[in-house]
């Protein structure tokens, strides 16, 4: 067959599909002897891209998500791309696009946290207008964990045989050593303490206020002797986050150090006392695994599908909308040694269950069943 694979969200900047992508294509190349694949990328990685062998192609499709370019222009593209399948690795479909395809929904977090982003009609009235025509016309959704599943059928009613679910892996490379030192780490973010880190994208969804509120309370309880690291973009719609910090007086203690390098993230993670994860929705969650990865305990919400992922007994689980709750699991995370052990012993078989190879199999499974 000749497959499309639409990676316009390829690579790092935008975090997990982006990671998905890049990840699916590279196991692919690797396991897949048969068919061919056409790679749709934005400009700034197609030029990036080398295809990894003979039967990779990559064309350039630089229109921006979730817009009129996208409805037409990449849709007169795909039309004449003679694709025999194509995989649409986000929702953002043309939704007039009628040639065989099946999409990967990661979460419906904008039906249940429109937050920012969809501050209008139109905005809201064109996401659920496209939801409902993929989750017709897709020969099948995969979705990235049970909760995602339960979600599109409680909301979409879509009959159980077309989701397929299958979980995303674990980069091996997050458990290797990172070339940061702690000393330059520490220095070079004004980290002046042992640390909590959060890592990821400012949305409501992410509960950053509640974290830091909960980290206040627990370091003001053991007598200051932590600091709460948070990367990601600094986002001016989102200005509660350093608001809150300024508020509380914690800028000695709270460090946003804004978007960071991979080798940076990993060692944040490596050199963490604990990661947190204060999420009130997630459809997967590739933080607490990276943290498992790299040897560091996990603190995280009880909710969607971080429970799902974490696994019983491998991560300290708490009520997001709870901050006393979230404050105790940091205060034992903080305090008990043996408890820290114990989760770093789970996580690390925990995460041995997320292998990208093992994604990429089950989504070849799936190319090949439909030709």
């Amino acid at each position: 067959m000749r497959i499309g694979i639409d990676a316009r969200m390829y690579g790092s900047g935008f975090t997990g599909i982006g990671r998905y992508t890049y990840e699916l294509i590279r196991n692919l190349a690797e396991i897949d002897k048969e068919n061919e694949y056409v790679i749709f990328l934005r400009e700034e990685e197609y030029d990036k891209f080398n295809p990894p062998n003979e039967r990779f192609s990559k064309i350039l499709a630089d229109f921006p998500h979730y817009s009129f370019a996208e409805q037409i222009d990449f849709l007169k593209l795909l039309n004449s791309s003679n694709l025999d399948l194509m995989h649409f690795a986000h929702f953002n479909v043309p939704i007039f696009y009628n040639k065989p395809y099946i999409v990967t929904i990661h979460d419906l977090t904008l039906s249940f946290y429109p937050g920012k982003k969809m501050n209008s009609f139109i905005r809201r009235s064109a996401y659920k207008l496209v939801l409902r025509t993929i989750t017709k016309k897709a020969l099948k959704i995969i979705a990235v964990s049970n909760h995602t599943k339960m979600d599109l059928q409680k909301i979409y009613n879509i009959p159980d045989e077309r989701i397929e679910v299958i979980y995303n892996g674990v980069n091996p490379e997050f458990g290797t050593p990172s070339k940061t030192s702690r000393p330059d780490l520490m220095k070079r973010f004004g980290i002046q303490k042992p640390f909590f880190l959060y890592t990821g994208v400012w949305r409501d969804h992410k509960n950053i206020v509640g974290l830091i509120k909960a980290f206040a309370e627990m370091n003001k309880e053991l007598g200051n002797q932590y600091n709460l690291v948070i990367t990601g973009r600094l986002n001016p719609s989102y200005h509660e986050i350093p608001d809150t910090v300024k508020e509380l007086k914690l800028e000695n203690d709270v460090n946003l150090v804004g978007l960071v390098s991979e080798d940076d993230v990993r060692a944040l993670y490596q050199y963490a006392l604990a990661y947190v994860f204060p999420s009130f929705y997630e459809g997967f969650g590739f933080p607490p695994l990276e943290s498992m990865l790299c040897r560091t305990p996990v603190a995280a919400s009880n909710r969607s599908a971080v429970p799902e992922i974490c696994g019983e007994g491998n991560a300290l689980f708490f009520d997001p909308a709870s901050v006393p709750d979230m404050k105790e699991k940091m205060r034992i995370i903080a305090t008990d040694a043996s408890v820290r052990q114990n989760l770093v012993n789970r996580g690390i078989e925990r995460v041995k269950f997320f292998d990208w190879k093992k994604t990429a199999n089950a989504v070849l499974k799936i190319y090949n069943q439909i030709q």
